[in-house]
């Protein structure tokens, strides 16, 4: 992958912000929501957290969300013109070995309610989640060969250009069985509070 296309280092950014607010990981995640063994996955760059997460953690801390995705750099809005969000300040979130990565394409304000990522897995990996928030489907068309989605309610492999539609709020995972990398577009659907 070009270097250009490194994630933002979101973990050292919420550590700082913590700090500087005198924060310890206990209060934070008293703040956020956020179990204090997830933050600090998170500071070490260890974690793989959602929008909604992510969108907690900067409601908490005072931040801005779309300066965080954006590695500290923000974008100019054009007022009833359209937004662009360059390859470089697309957000990604990738496996520390490299089996996945994850292209984050929905934008900030959205996030708790509806995300979407373009995801890709290495040869013979997978892609595993915890359960989300109850209510929770994710939706996976399959741009390539080779993916298989598992859940503890069954599995279906995907050929190309299909989608399987299932319960996130349970464990999940999302493996390939091909040769290549396989790629495919993911949607979460939260639900929605009334």
């Amino acid at each position: 992958m070009d270097s250009v296309n490194e994630a933002p280092k979101i973990g050292p950014v919420i550590q700082t912000e913590r700090k500087k607010r005198h924060l310890t990981l206990d209060r934070l995640a008293a703040l956020s929501g956020v179990s204090r063994s997830m933050l600090s996955q998170i500071e070490r760059s260890e974690a793989n957290p959602t929008f909604a997460v992510l969108w907690s953690l900067t409601q908490a801390l005072g931040i801005d969300f779309s300066q965080l995705l954006a590695g500290g750099t923000s974008q100019q809005r054009k007022p009833d013109g359209i937004d662009l969000v360059t390859l470089a300040l697309t957000p990604e979130i990738k496996s520390p070995e490299g089996a996945w990565r994850l292209r984050i394409l929905s934008p900030p304000m959205l996030a708790g309610q509806v995300e979407w990522y373009e995801v890709e897995i290495a040869p013979g990996c997978m892609l595993q989640s915890a359960p989300h928030a109850p209510g929770t489907f994710e939706h996976l068309t399959a741009y390539s060969e080779g993916l298989l989605v598992e859940t503890e309610h069954g599995s279906q492999k995907l050929a190309t250009g299909e989608t399987a539609r299932y319960r996130a709020d349970v464990a999940h995972e999302i493996r390939n069985t091909g040769r290549q990398t396989a790629r495919a577009l993911m949607v979460v659907l939260h639900e929605l509070k009334a």
